[in-house]
């Protein structure tokens, strides 16, 4: 949700588009669903069976083909899985674009490896930072993980075409945060729309939150001063300068909805953006596959037979009914 008080060109300039906060949706009784059209299947593997998409799903030729493209292109070994797409219910008269998401590109059995991608397409703070003890020291004194990675995706997204993450980019561009679910995050939802929380304690979740955000944006300008890696890349771009605090605030939303917390890695490796994880992959509480980083890649075994065009799912934690609707929501 961009501030009132950013606009024209300096506003398109400095909002990344992934970032944009959704148009509020229309009530039912003035709205239909709206089906978005089917294109030709694009497969990440061209190795193995090969079944028809779902009927409920399909794949977007042009975009998620050129995502999958880049990945090939920038060493992602063949895997088993396509990137389809779905429609969005209620998709606000046709504005939103149909989500994208992980499927099985052939028939699956547990055990079987999707994908693997390689670490060098992985965003990790040991790239953005390029010194695993700064990384350390940052993510100890006040910034977090999420915070650095969103100030990094900011710098990389005003690079445009010339980022070596711009496909990727595009694509949370495209996901804008969404997670499969299609729902925005209450953190960049109104006042008035925050009241339809009241009297639950996902308000007052809503709240902290928010407070800290805020706080590890007036802590941004420490990172930059501290990690050389981006004073030497963005020498004019004093992060707080450069961005107000709703876009950080989006920005910070949308790696929420993608972030991957990595399992027996070094603190610079910990949590990671994963091109083809999260917000392509579908959560479930009950399901025990998740992404694990294995000889210098991050690789996921299902748990579970899939069909061909299938959405593949992937681990959430949760122990109570507030702790799934905070996963859900704000990640």
């Amino acid at each position: 949700m961009a501030s009132s008080a950013l606009s024209g060109t300096h506003h398109r300039l400095l909002l990344p588009c992934f970032l944009r906060r959704l148009p509020r949706p229309r009530s039912r009784s003035c709205s239909r669903l709206r089906l978005a059209a089917c294109h030709a299947d694009t497969l990440l593997s061209s190795s193995g069976a090969q079944g028809p998409p779902s009927p409920a799903a399909c794949s977007s030729a042009s975009s998620a083909g050129g995502f999958s493209d880049w990945l090939l292109t920038n060493g992602l070994p063949p895997g088993k899985v396509a990137i389809l797409e779905r429609p969005v219910p209620c998709s606000r008269g046709g504005k939103d674009r149909p989500l994208h998401f992980v499927a099985a590109g052939q028939d699956l059995e547990a055990g079987d490896v999707a994908f693997e991608v390689p670490m060098s397409l992985v965003v990790t703070l040991e790239r953005v930072l390029g010194d695993e003890s700064v990384a350390e020291l940052l993510t100890t004194n006040k910034l977090s993980e999420l915070a650095c990675l969103a100030l990094y995706l900011m710098y990389e997204k005003k690079q445009g075409r010339d980022s070596l993450w711009y496909p990727y980019i595009k694509e949370l561009d495209r996901q804008r945060g969404r997670g499969q679910l299609a729902v925005e995050s209450p953190l960049l939802w109104i006042e008035s729309e925050l009241d339809y929380l009241n009297g639950s304690p996902m308000r007052d979740e809503v709240v902290v939150r928010d407070e800290g955000i805020r706080r590890e944006y007036n802590e941004l300008d420490t990172l930059w001063f501290m990690a050389g890696s981006l004073f030497k890349q963005y020498p004019f771009d004093v992060p707080t300068e450069a961005f107000p605090f709703e876009i950080f605030k989006q920005a910070f939303v949308a790696v929420q909805s993608c972030v991957v917390h990595l399992q027996k890695v070094s603190l610079a490796r910990r949590f990671a953006l994963v091109p083809l994880g999260p917000p392509l992959l579908t959560y479930k509480s009950n399901c025990k596959a998740m992404l694990t980083a294995v000889d210098g890649s991050v690789r996921l075994l299902v748990d579970r037979p899939y069909k061909a065009g299938e959405p593949i799912i992937v681990w959430v934690w949760a122990s109570t009914k507030l702790q799934v609707a905070s996963q859900l929501w704000f990640c």
